[in-house]
């Protein structure tokens, strides 16, 4: 069959379809026909789900065609909640609707749209105290549950070269044990600075190497580092399956777990509550803007990877709570200026949705930082050429931060020329981080062992 006879007769059945539509049956035509027909007028290629597509009509499918062609897209897939990726020159892949994601001309539209609400620090307080508020009763931690009187779970330490590590676990919720280690100097003196490490969704979770080199590495400069598990990640695993790390209950867990490490660790005697930082990569540092966001008591912020205007978290551990939708809509860039005029560094890079961060968010901070004339106090270290980790270059930027704002020795970092040295740190087993033994038979006998388990403990612990 020839290419002109195709063309021909595809235009003769759609033509034909057409014409058989009509306002009595809502013009409607099938899915997957408009997608054809979309992809002939406009040269494009689409690739659906077979699945997505199965018996899924458009209404007014003729009336939804615009000039072009991301338009037409928009307003063919939006009664679905589908949307078009694009994949390529004139290609796209449907997928369902991300409700995390905006474009960046959209993100860069809601923050101007957010600025213009304040203009000076008054202004921008009132805003802060508002969404603050409302960021607290949409993790539904408002009131916040009572604290477990049971004791931290602390095993197997051990001594490096400048540095200990030893495994802990805190109950943040009865029969809920949140898992990580603690790495402290090895000769500290006085009080000491407190940096809480939420991980992110990197492979290994905090057993990673890069993990350890940069917990070990601020030890051995002089500060308390603990570094701890997601929900339903790495030894959370003991107590619920990797699929509820997805649940929305996991965001509000998560933000809990943070309020309860910092607890924990500034009730130790050698911690210095003048000086307490947080840093963490991908879902690590939403939860350092989020957490900087609702507790004063962080002084000190790095989150890295993950400062965007029009990206929220594409995991519900970050975006399943409606903290994004306080205030008539925020972003993760308003979140980060509450931080404000705490010093804070946000770490980003040319390969994620941070790429824009130099243009669009980092001038809407040093505007926010301006209301308190401390501009200088927050900046962007922006690599272009990377991509989304937490890699060396990324882990010296903040080791040079954190050295200058909470008074670290940064030599401990660095060769005698300056460049980044962590050889000296350790890199151990799994087997050696988990604070429960090898499978779990330290886990206490008042461990829950499932999702449903803890809905229920949580249902009782914030009940009126």
């Amino acid at each position: 069959m020839s290419r002109i006879f195709r063309l021909l007769l595809g235009s003769l059945f759609l033509t034909t379809a057409t014409q058989a539509q009509n306002s009595d049956d809502q013009y409607r035509e099938p899915l997957q026909q408009v997608l054809e027909e979309i992809q002939q007028r406009y040269r494009v290629k689409i690739r659906p789900d077979a699945a997505m597509v199965k018996d899924k009509y458009v209404t007014y499918a003729e009336w939804r065609f615009r000039p072009d062609v991301d338009e037409t897209l928009r307003s063919v897939l939006a009664p679905f909640d589908y949307q078009a990726s694009k994949t390529g020159d004139k290609t796209y892949k449907l997928k369902t609707f991300q409700y995390h994601l905006k474009t960046p001309d959209e993100g860069a539209a809601q923050l101007a749209q957010l600025a213009s609400q304040y203009h000076d620090a008054a202004t921008w307080e009132k805003r802060k105290a508002e969404l603050r508020s409302c960021m607290w009763s949409a993790l539904r931690l408002s009131p916040m549950p009572a604290k477990p009187a049971s004791k931290p779970i602390i095993t197997n330490k051990r001594q490096f070269d400048g540095y200990t590590v030893e495994n802990v676990a805190i109950e943040t919720l009865p029969g809920y044990y949140m898992t990580g280690s603690i790495y402290k100097p090895l000769k500290a003196k006085g009080k000491i600075p407190v940096i809480i490490s939420p991980d992110g969704h990197f492979g290994d979770g905090r057993y990673r190497a890069d993990a350890q080199l940069r917990c070990a590495t601020l030890a051995r400069m002089g500060a308390m580092v603990y570094s701890y598990d997601l929900f339903a990640w790495g030894e959370s695993l003991l107590q619920f399956k990797g699929e509820d790390h997805r649940r929305s209950l996991a965001m509000t867990v998560q933000a809990l777990n943070g309020e309860r490490a910092l607890d924990y660790l500034l009730s130790l005697k050698e911690a210095d509550k003048s000086r307490v930082a947080i840093t963490g990569g991908s879902g690590g540092g939403s939860q350092t803007m989020l957490l900087t966001a609702l507790d004063d008591r962080i002084k000190v912020s790095v989150p890295v990877v993950m400062l965007s205007t029009y990206h929220s978290g594409g995991c519900p551990c970050e975006s399943g709570q409606p903290v994004h939708l306080c205030g008539n809509g925020t972003n993760n860039a308003e979140i980060a200026a509450m931080a404000a005029p705490r010093p804070q560094l946000a770490i980003t890079d040319g390969g994620d949705w941070t790429a824009q961060t130099p243009e669009v968010a980092y001038p809407y901070l040093q505007k926010i930082y301006g209301y308190y004339g401390q501009s200088d106090l927050v900046q962007n270290v922006h690599l272009p050429k990377e991509v989304h980790d937490y890699g060396p270059s990324k882990r010296q930027a903040m080791y040079e931060f954190m050295a200058k704002n909470l008074g670290l020795n940064l030599a401990a970092a660095e060769d005698k020329s300056g460049k980044l040295d962590e050889s000296k740190v350790t890199v151990e087993k799994e087997e050696a981080q988990h604070v429960f033994g090898p499978k779990g038979e330290g886990l206490p006998a008042n461990a829950l062992h499932s999702f449903e388990d803890l809905q229920a403990v949580f249902a009782k612990a914030v009940a009126p």
